[in-house]
């Protein structure tokens, strides 16, 4: 079993920054691809940023180049660095192990003045 803790979220101006942080434990793989995922009120969840276990990352259009996301595999936690955010970014943020599907419970992040 697999637990999964974020944290980080919060308010934000626009053109601020926010930096997320996601703890996994339990029956965890350090070769497990690791993401962050997004929904907001009406729209479906997207996929924001994935990391490979050897630090390959992708990103949605409308973040890359703000957001950066990394990972630490020795104790199986994971970043995202998001700067000059967008209302439009406004969210709950989830962690995601797509490998074993398995979910955070989420963090709000609004951005709004």
């Amino acid at each position: 079993q697999v637990q999964i803790v974020e944290s980080g979220g919060g308010l934000a101006q626009p053109g601020g920054s926010l930096k997320l942080t996601c703890v996994a434990s339990g029956n965890v793989y350090s070769g497990y691809a690791m993401g962050w995922y997004r929904q907001s009120p009406g729209k479906q969840r997207e996929m924001v940023a994935l990391i490979s276990s050897r630090g390959d990352a992708n990103y949605v259009d409308s973040v890359r180049g703000r957001f950066t996301i990394a990972r630490v595999n020795a104790n199986h936690t994971l970043y995202l660095q998001m700067n000059n955010l967008k209302p439009e970014d406004t969210a709950v943020y989830y962690c995601h192990l797509p490998g074993i599907n398995s979910w955070g419970q989420g963090t709000q992040v609004t951005v709004s003045s």
